[in-house]
């Protein structure tokens, strides 16, 4: 007499459970669809427009973070150097190049989950911008990423051995269109050295 009931139930406890999982697991595993890939760098641009698709849309639902429009900006992540090797902060490495036309842009080292890096001192440089980096004569850069102080542009990451991501937005950019983003040059990536090698 329970033996249906109780069959029933179980098999619904298990579809809504993998439902629910399956759901978790597609949000952390992408922002969306329709990414682009520059070298080590990524856009979503879609992510913040009407035209986001649906796990664009849940994800930004659930991370409750403000985006830019579509005019506004574009934020390109990294994980991993032009290598393709996980960046981790007791490695050294070296931003070079320049970037997409844009009237201002910023660099920053975040979490896996965009959170600034734990255990980041407030005194050291945690970021750096347009107006603030120095250039060379052809107006190209080169900005060190390490846990100790370096002379020139030097981006500060705690010391540790955890992963992070660098985040670099550009503001008012003619490329925040989809339309002008798969034509541009983003900056490379070099590991330097790291403390345990």
């Amino acid at each position: 007499m329970f033996r249906t009931p109780l069959v029933i139930a179980t098999a619904l406890a298990v579809a809504f459970g993998l439902g629910i999982l399956s759901s978790i697991y597609a949000l952390r595993a992408t922002v969306g669809f329709g990414a682009i890939t520059l070298g080590p760098w990524t856009a979503f641009p879609a992510a913040q427009t009407v035209d986001a698709d649906p796990y664009a849309k849940a994800h930004r639902a659930r991370d409750g973070k403000l985006l830019l429009g579509g005019a506004e900006g574009l934020v390109f992540t990294a994980a991993t150097d032009s290598d393709r090797r996980t960046l981790v902060e007791n490695c050294r490495y070296e931003i070079t190049g320049i970037t997409p036309p844009a009237r201002l842009w910023t660099l920053h080292a975040t979490d896996a989950r965009g959170n600034p890096l734990a255990g980041a001192r407030p005194d050291l440089p945690t970021g750096l911008n347009a107006w603030s980096v120095l250039r060379g004569a052809d107006g190209d850069f080169s900005i060190d990423i390490a846990s100790s102080a370096m002379p020139g542009n030097w981006l500060a990451v705690p010391e540790g051995r955890a992963s992070f991501l660098l985040v670099m937005t550009l503001l008012d950019t003619p490329t925040a269109g989809s339309s002008g983003v798969i034509d541009l040059a983003m900056p490379g990536i070099k590991r330097l050295d790291c403390a345990d090698a």
